[in-house]
């Protein structure tokens, strides 16, 4: 991981000028509105298809390569040990299901994406899900080494809670499950926004559609050599294998690195969207980025606490552009006041509102959303 990052103010000048959203937008681990170069990418690739010209199959189809050469680039993985796949959670479901025997820690806390898959293998009788702690339960290298046994294989964790915006120590993990575990990251909520050591992990699996700004229907999917041994590609299609358009009858082997994982062509639009939005992240850096987020975060805590609203999220770098309020008992109805406010933000339950900036945020949106909830507390 880097350290934080002064950003080029001509380059960051052009980034924050590719996003449109609207001021009062705080709610990017929900979603993350795409930018314009990315709009005009999915409709230049549109009006290629529309032509139908020659050779438009290969052009289209080359938006993979870009989009998993760039992610290779923001994750330091190998560009052969990256490879594309429809989402986040399908992503976590190839992985569940391509492990068998022992057992696998998640946390019952996780966000159900990160939950089910290993719930549905455990029914079918090949990697079993063992469940610690509950909502807020923090994956710290502590918690996960108590609860270690001789038959874990693997650990799943998220990079960055969806609930708590706790950031996860994978070096930490990494020393306490040891080589011999795999560790299986989501990195839907940090990939892009947060300067991580990805390649502690075994498998890292990052959705298009939140902080990385890119819409749905794209995934990345990156595995360590170890990953790549012992995950095997039983949920993978005909484009994960060798020779897949020679349609001869037979079952061929796989594909060598990631692409194994392959079920199917993705979309030109999704995968071209997906590689546009890394190559504007790239434009700039993810220290850079991440840099920018942390002080929008530490301004929006500052204006919560001048305004009396508990702040229940950490209060140092870690929470990756996440900032949670708490308004016990009346999250509905200070949710609802923030939106006609013109905020927009997360409700989760009773008490809590989840709120998340990013680099291109408005500073001036931060008292506003405090002033509306102050009443509430």
């Amino acid at each position: 991981m880097s350290s934080p990052a002064q950003h080029d103010d001509a380059a960051f000048a052009s980034y924050r000028a590719s996003f449109t959203e609207a001021c009062g937008f705080l709610d990017f681990a929900s979603y993350g509105p795409p930018s314009r170069a990315v709009r005009e990418r999915v409709v230049h690739l549109l009006e290629l298809a529309g032509d139908g010209g020659p050779g438009i199959d290969g052009t289209l189809s080359g938006e993979d390569l870009r989009a998993r050469q760039s992610f290779a680039r923001l994750s330091g993985f190998p560009l052969e040990n990256v490879g594309l796949t429809g989402s986040t959670s399908l992503g976590l479901f190839q992985v569940a299901f391509g492990l068998t025997g022992g057992s696998v820690l998640v946390s019952a806390g996780e966000f159900p994406a990160n939950r089910y898959p290993w719930l549905r293998t455990s029914a079918a009788g090949r990697a079993r899900v063992e469940l610690i702690g509950g909502p807020g339960t923090r994956m710290t290298p502590d918690v996960v080494a108590h609860a270690l046994t001789s038959d874990t294989v693997a650990v799943s964790v998220s990079a960055v809670d969806f609930r708590t915006g706790y950031r996860a120590d994978l070096a930490g993990l990494r020393a306490v499950i040891g080589p011999d575990r795999l560790l299986v990251v989501d990195g839907i909520q940090a990939f892009g926004v947060a300067d991580l050591e990805w390649t502690q992990a075994d498998v890292l699996i990052a959705g298009a559609q939140k902080w990385i700004r890119a819409g749905w229907g794209a995934a990345a999917l990156a595995l360590s050599p170890q990953g790549l041994e012992r995950i095997e590609p039983l949920l993978t299609g005909w484009t994960g294998v060798l020779d897949s358009r020679r349609y001869d009858g037979d079952e061929h082997l796989p594909l060598p690195g990631a692409q194994r994982f392959s079920v199917s062509n993705l979309s030109p639009y999704a995968t071209g969207a997906f590689a546009e939005a890394l190559a504007l992240i790239e434009t700039v850096g993810v220290p850079a980025i991440e840099g920018i987020v942390a002080a929008h975060a530490q301004a929006l805590i500052a204006q919560l606490d001048a305004a009396g609203v508990p702040v229940l999220s950490p209060r140092d770098r870690s929470g990756a552009g996440i900032v949670v309020a708490g308004v016990a008992g009346r999250a509905a109805r200070a949710h609802a006041a923030l939106a006609a406010a013109g905020v927009t933000a997360t409700l989760h339950g009773e008490d809590r509102i989840r709120f998340s900036v990013h680099a291109t945020t408005r500073s001036a949106v931060f008292g506003e959303a405090a002033a509306v909830l102050a009443p509430f507390v």
